[in-house]
This record gives C-alpha cells, structure tokens and sequence, in this order.
C-alpha cells in the first residue's frame, strides 16, 4: 500500500519521512492551514528529496495559473485539488491532478470513479481534521483507485485490510503539534500501513 505522509513543513520531517517508506510527500499551500508552507520553503526541501518520492501539492480554491506556477516553481509532480472542480477543471492543470472527495453520504465515494482520487470525512476546514469516515461506504466498492484520508493512525490502519485501497494518506495521525511530526508515529504507520 501506497504511503503519503501531508502536511511538511520541514526538511527533517520529510527526509525522515522518506526514510521510513514513505511513497508521497504533501505540501500545503493553503494559507488558512496551521500547516501551511510557503512555495520557497517547499522547493528549499523538494530540492533535497531523494529521487522516485512523489511531491503532492495540496491547493484550495486557486485557479489553473496559480497552481500551474507555484507546481513549477516547486516542482511539485501532483497538484492535490481539495475544493469543488469538474473534470474539464482537473485537465486543463499543467501537472497531473488527484482530485479530492470530501465525502458526507456512501454516494460520494463513487465521484471521480475512474480517476485517482483522495476520499477524505467532509468537514469544514480543508483537511487534517482527523475525522474518520465510515468503511461501510466502500464495502463492495473498487477501492483500487482510492487514497484513504481522514482519522487514520497507526492503530487503526488494520480495519483497512481487505478493502484495497490504493493508498493511505496522514497528516494529524503523525504529528505531535499541528506542522510538526512525530518521528515514531511516521515510523510505525508507514510500517503498519506498508504490511497491508
């Protein structure tokens, strides 16, 4: 299973990250966000990540300029789309999109079926609020191109199995304050989730 660890806000947190397993890292550019991150400090770490570590970049409410602009100057490989687009919106993004589902009812999951997409617990910040959704909705469901969000931590990464999903994606359930992680945490849920 697919690892993305979101929310960096610095090089120790994203190097340890990637040492553990970790398949993604994300990078918030959303200014309401206690983890937000400027464009110049995430490219100062992305500089120094490794090669073969995708770089999510998290968007809310920006236009297509916006996100194409800070994606290159970063060098973010996937714009992470958190707010209400179309399909038409997601294709006219320079770099490849991961749209977000911010699901309230077992329908929701269904959106954007035949693309990736990251399903998160509707709430009304944009992520990392660490509510769970309810793995009820997915039975039956072809998970195969689902990133699970939302409440997950190393304990709990074990209702997942069986699912198959494609991914997990963590912000809350890893930190020790709101931008920072915790360096065991991010050791034992990439461990748990990559035992899937």
């Amino acid at each position: 299973m697919r690892v993305k660890i979101c929310g960096i806000t610095n090089l120790r947190d994203a190097l340890h990250a990637v040492s553990c397993g970790a398949d993604a890292l994300g990078f918030v550019f959303y200014k309401e966000s206690p983890r937000y991150i400027t464009p110049k400090n995430a490219r100062h770490i992305i500089d120094q990540l490794p090669p073969f570590v995708e770089r999510v970049g998290l968007f809310v409410n920006e236009g297509v300029e916006t996100i194409d602009t800070v994606c290159r100057y970063t060098d973010i490989s996937l714009a992470q789309i958190h707010f209400d687009v179309d399909e038409e919106s997601l294709d006219a993004v320079a770099p490849k999109t991961l749209p977000v589902v911010r699901a309230r009812c077992a329908e929701d999951v269904h959106r954007f079926s035949d693309r990736y997409r990251l399903v998160d617990a509707y709430c009304d910040a944009y992520g990392g609020s660490g509510k769970r959704l309810n793995l009820e909705w997915f039975e039956g469901v072809d998970c195969s191109k689902i990133i699970l969000a939302g409440g997950l931590n190393a304990d709990n990464l074990a209702e997942l199995k069986g699912y198959g999903f494609y991914g997990v994606d963590v912000s809350s359930g890893v930190e020790s304050v709101k931008g920072k992680k915790d360096p065991k945490k991010v050791e034992r849920f990439i461990a748990n989730a990559k035992s899937l």
